[in-house]
């Protein structure tokens, strides 16, 4: 199985969901419709918004056989592939935390809140930044002592941190990058060992799936049919250790890894791929519709159902860009294409924006008339497709961040 080269499909798919999460997560900014938002923690609904995460977590899957493949196929030995996979997931875990973290600084840390998540984010650049190649020694020597300033000044902003009750730097909730690096590390390792084999990938994507069903309350009682103590050693394996939780993040990985692999088997065997997604979807769906009697849909609770139905939506959505780049239609996602190929970048374009407007005392950027309807909804599209647009003048002041 050949998994060289970029896949348009997965780059495009990628750009639509990062587009798509910097518009669901600039809502807070106007009033909006029901429907755009989140459900509520016990309500039983499917927003918008609460679609985007779980699509960004079967695009991870997506492209984790490619990455690997290509890394075995460029003649990295199995210990070099295991090492980017821990520095992988270690670099997104510290990005998580500090994040996170950055938000509840006291005062008595002595730097304004906007000056130091700045400082943060500019350590994640000169870390994680993609120098140019060059073979100009003085030019190499000098984007490594950057790569250290980086690492020094994380280091610094680490230890100097302490919140207003006086907590240093701690992991409460890990973010958004935190909980893709645990999903990523663990569904990652299960490629790493059992690689295309199908029938093993499925298996470890249902035992996800059932975990969720079995950790989650049901409808009926209230209540997990699992109830696992915290001073329990499973619980202390899956939820402090491998950070697993109901599953429903590895259900959704593994659901990204099982259709690459499986796209490239059928191209083998020239299946129409179009036909097999929609079929897929539609039991994916209809598993999402039987699952809805005994759990509710919910992204915050990561229910069964909320797995199947993002599923659904995905593979669906998969399929169509497909079959519209076999059309020769992919430029018609070149306007967000930045977001496909630097998302990392692009994640954080907002709160680098964010920052400033707070540093320079600016809290409000939208008129009063487009806080809210139409005109409000236009104006999230609008932010969303400007923090594209800066990602890419970023990349080419060679600004884009790689982990």
């Amino acid at each position: 199985m050949d998994f060289t080269g970029r896949n348009k499909a997965i780059d495009i798919i990628r750009a639509l969901t990062m587009t798509l999460m910097i518009f669901v997560n600039d809502l807070w900014t106007i009033e909006y419709p029901k429907w755009l938002g989140h459900a509520g923690m016990n309500e039983d609904y499917l927003g918008l918004s609460d679609i985007v995460f779980p699509c960004f977590l079967f695009v991870v899957g997506m492209s984790i056989p490619y990455a690997l493949e290509n890394a075995f196929k460029k003649g990295r030995t199995g210990v070099q592939v295991a090492s980017h996979i821990l520095t992988r997931t270690l670099a997104l875990i510290v990005m998580g935390i500090m994040l996170q973290n950055t938000g509840n600084i006291a005062p008595e840390v002595g730097i304004a809140k906007p000056v130091y998540k700045l400082l943060v984010l500019a350590s994640f650049f000169l870390i994680w930044n993609i120098y140019p190649r060059t073979e100009n020694k003085n030019r190499r020597l000098l984007y490594k002592v950057l790569k250290y300033v980086g690492v020094a000044l994380l280091i610094f902003m680490i230890v100097i941190y302490v919140d207003p009750k006086g907590n240093l730097i701690r992991a409460g909730w890990w973010g958004i990058l935190g909980l893709i690096g645990w999903t990523y590390l663990v569904c990652a390792f299960i490629y790493y060992f059992v690689r295309t084999d199908l029938k093993k990938l499925i298996l470890m994507w249902a035992i996800f799936l059932v975990w969720s069903m079995l950790r989650c309350k049901l409808t009926a009682s209230g209540e997990p049919l699992l109830n696992i103590p915290q001073n329990n050693a499973l619980y202390t394996v899956t939820d402090q250790i491998l950070n697993i939780g109901t599953g429903a993040h590895g259900a959704l990985t593994m659901g990204g890894i099982i259709l690459s692999v499986t796209e490239l088997k059928l191209r083998d065997k020239k299946i129409p791929f179009v036909a097999f997604t929609t079929i897929v979807a539609a039991i994916l769906a209809l598993g999402g519709l039987i699952t809805n009697n005994f759990w509710i849909i919910s992204k915050i609770q990561a229910t069964a159902p909320w797995v199947l139905y993002s599923s659904a939506i995905a593979v669906f959505l998969y399929g169509v860009i497909v079959w519209l780049v076999s059309k020769g239609k992919a430029s018609w996602f070149k306007f967000i294409a930045p977001a496909g190929e630097a998302t990392l970048t692009c994640y954080l374009v907002p709160t680098i924006l964010g920052n400033i407007f707070m540093l320079f005392g600016i809290s409000q950027i939208r008129p009063e008339w487009c806080h809210s309807g139409f005109l409000g909804i236009l104006s999230c599209i609008i932010f969303s497709l400007v923090c594209v647009g800066l990602t890419w003048c970023m990349n080419k002041l060679y600004l884009k961040l790689k982990v």
